[in-house]
């Protein structure tokens, strides 16, 4: 998984509006209900934004990235992924993750992520992390209706539980991709992060892969970009490589979005 409890989404830009947030459900098309987390900005400046979790589901950090986009002027709404098997929406250190995962389809995933885009209305982007940036890649399929789709350290290749990944499935896609990736991430080699790019040009799909140098998988986390921090890595300018990644990644997906 990409963060604990306690991680929270680095704040590198001040608000530029008020906000409004709650929980909520929604309902997917097979009639399951599902816990999700609402963020309205006062001032809507852009594209909705469909947040999807690691593999931890819906916890305090995908919470409060919800309200950093809204911060921003981006409707938000992140989900969770285990209304079908979880007696309740606790995700805590106490969520048995794996005997929920195994249990998981694509295509409920999918189906919940298109409930989600169905709440913000259109336009709206996908924006997920780890097993949520995989899934936001696949949401670049014409049926989800994004108009675009940006992935954190999303592993693109074929792995488990599903198989084919992203790459695999490249032929598919065709909304913009942009996929974030820590150049230190040993469970993302820089092989696949080639391969992902070279399909999504055969397949004429326009896309963006960035790898931070010296960045680890889950770089983007408050706990990592502290000024100062992890000084053995040092980027441009005299930050530590967290804080530059996080900061540069930040921007970018800002960018994208108001590009859409």
């Amino acid at each position: 998984m990409c963060y604990d409890p306690e991680a929270a989404p680095p704040a590198f830009t001040p608000p530029v509006t008020g906000t409004r947030a709650r929980s909520l459900r929604l309902t997917s098309a097979d009639g399951a209900t599902f816990a999700a987390y609402e963020a309205r900005p006062d001032d809507v400046r852009g594209a909705g934004v469909v947040v999807l979790p690691d593999v931890r589901g819906l916890h305090g950090f995908y919470k409060h990235l919800a309200v950093r986009l809204a911060e921003q002027g981006h409707p938000a709404v992140a989900i969770d992924y285990y209304g079908r098997t979880a007696a309740d929406d606790d995700r805590g250190e106490a969520f048995p993750i794996m005997e929920h995962v195994t249990r998981l389809g694509r295509d409920t995933i999918q189906a919940d992520i298109m409930a989600a885009a169905d709440r913000l209305g259109r336009p709206a982007v996908a924006l997920g992390f780890c097993m949520g940036g995989r899934n936001a890649f696949l949401a670049s399929a014409p049926r989800f209706g994004f108009a675009g789709v940006i992935g954190f350290y999303g592993a693109p290749g074929i792995a488990g539980p599903y198989g084919p990944g992203p790459t695999q499935h490249a032929a598919e896609l065709s909304a913009p991709v942009l996929g974030l990736f820590g150049g230190a991430d040993e469970g993302i080699p820089a092989e696949q992060v080639a391969e992902f790019g070279q399909a999504l040009t055969a397949a004429g799909v326009r896309h963006e892969l960035v790898t931070y140098p010296g960045a680890p998988h889950g770089f983007f986390d408050a706990a990592h970009t502290a000024p100062g921090e992890h000084a053995t890595h040092t980027a441009p300018g005299g930050h530590g490589a967290h804080e530059a990644a996080g900061a540069d990644a930040w921007r970018r997906v800002l960018d994208f979005l108001a590009a859409v």
